[in-house]
């Protein structure tokens, strides 16, 4: 399967076209809800723009040789969600992955995915249909078929806290981690996707090694993150060994923190609750805690801007010290202090080219490219052509030709 976010038929479907050949299906994504998406006006930014969503899913159909398939989120109203499945359905989708979420529950305020939604929407379409939402483990995945009646079930955070999810198994953290890195290194990306993926994979082990935070944060190196990971296996090692008959898991979880397990991600009333007097004193704060209190002193400021402080010891995080810019007419990113359009850089771009004009505080000379390209053009023309100059009208040709007398 291959996903795509786009907000336009025809380079949707030139894109698809490139992909088709490697892949089962082309899936339109249409459940991002984070601000990415709505600057860039894709995913679930476009559940109102049925026209257009229309028109992609029956470009797509028309054009590719593999099934379309949508990933989307609900609306508040069961009855909205229904019919925009139907409209998705009619306009030629094969599949739909359902997101029991609307595009408003994200991060703190994520809350929990309703099955009803998701149910409903089984019943009203002849699709296969798949849910998302709500799946940390497997014994989850079973409950949802069965109280849904969906062809299958997906999972984003429940699968990256425990990869071994729907095997129904929880191993140690660290032997997930080993099998990550020889995948890695076989297949090389990018550091920060390793980091990203570790920091979900040891959540809970992070919250206890503190320090093994830091060197994954600050690491360089595949090998570098092979050390950490190495150092990881041996505290908890350490600590199993030292373990007491008896003992439980602490903060509440079902397996201890060397174990893979599911991240329950604390509501606005816990989240408070967490930042309060009792999280406190256990030295453990909140990232948005954090960030409210800043006052530049490194030991109130938040992990990510420790590091930057860490590269500039003069950096300063207070807020009323911040430069305030202007933003953009069109999309309310800052414009550039100089651009003829008021806008960001972006935008500009997009106006000078659609207008053939240009912008000098963005570097944009879309007007006077294309007016060179003419004279160029003209002055090709009278070298082909000689004749042109002796003739009655004066035409661009001419013109050029007398210019150059001109000059000269």
């Amino acid at each position: 399967l291959s996903q795509f976010c786009a907000n336009d038929p025809e380079v949707f479907v030139q894109a698809a076209l490139l992909a088709q050949d490697y892949c089962d299906a082309i899936d339109l994504n249409l459940g991002c809800p984070q601000m990415i998406a709505k600057r860039g006006h894709y995913g679930a930014f476009l559940q109102e723009e049925w026209d257009l969503l229309q028109r992609m899913i029956l470009l797509a159909n028309e054009k590719l040789s593999v099934p379309i398939t949508c990933k989307i989120r609900v609306f508040p109203e069961i009855d909205k969600t229904v019919k925009y499945a139907q409209m998705l359905e009619k306009a030629g989708c094969q599949l739909l992955t359902v997101h029991g979420r609307t595009k408003e529950q994200k991060g703190p305020l994520a809350g929990v995915a309703s099955w009803e939604h998701i149910q409903a929407v089984r019943k009203a379409v002849s699709i296969p249909v798949f849910a998302n939402g709500n799946i940390q483990c497997l014994s989850d995945v079973e409950e949802c078929i069965r109280k849904t009646g969906v062809h299958g079930v997906m999972s984003a955070e429940g699968n990256l806290h425990n990869p071994a999810l729907f095997e129904g198994r929880n191993p140690l953290v660290w032997e997930m981690a080993e099998e990550y890195l020889e995948i890695v290194q076989k297949y090389p990306c990018p550091l920060s996707y390793v980091r990203a993926h570790l920091f979900k994979l040891w959540h809970h082990t992070l919250q206890v090694y503190q320090q093994l935070r830091e060197e994954l944060a600050k690491v360089k190196t595949l090998e570098g993150i092979v050390d950490v990971n190495r150092e990881l296996k041996l505290r908890c090692q350490e600590e199993i060994a030292n373990q007491k008959e008896g003992e439980k898991p602490k903060e509440g979880l079902p397996f201890f923190h060397w174990i893979c397990q599911p991240y329950i991600r604390p509501g606005p009333k816990e989240r408070c609750k967490e930042n309060g007097a009792s999280g406190t004193e256990k030295g453990v704060r909140g990232k948005r805690a954090l960030e409210e209190e800043e006052d530049g002193n490194s030991e109130l400021l938040s992990k990510n801007k420790q590091k930057k402080k860490l590269r500039n010891p003069n950096k300063s995080f207070d807020p009323s010290l911040k430069p305030k810019y202007a933003k953009c007419d069109q999309c309310g990113n800052p414009k550039g202090n100089k651009c003829v359009f008021n806008m960001c850089r972006g935008c500009c771009k997009k106006r000078a080219f659609r207008e053939t004009a240009d912008c000098p505080g963005h570097g944009l000379l879309f007007k006077t490219k294309y007016e060179k390209s003419l004279s160029w053009q003209s002055s090709q023309r009278v070298i082909q052509n000689p004749e042109i100059s002796r003739r009655g009208d004066v035409d661009v040709g001419e013109a050029a030709v007398l210019q150059e007398a001109g000059d000269s």
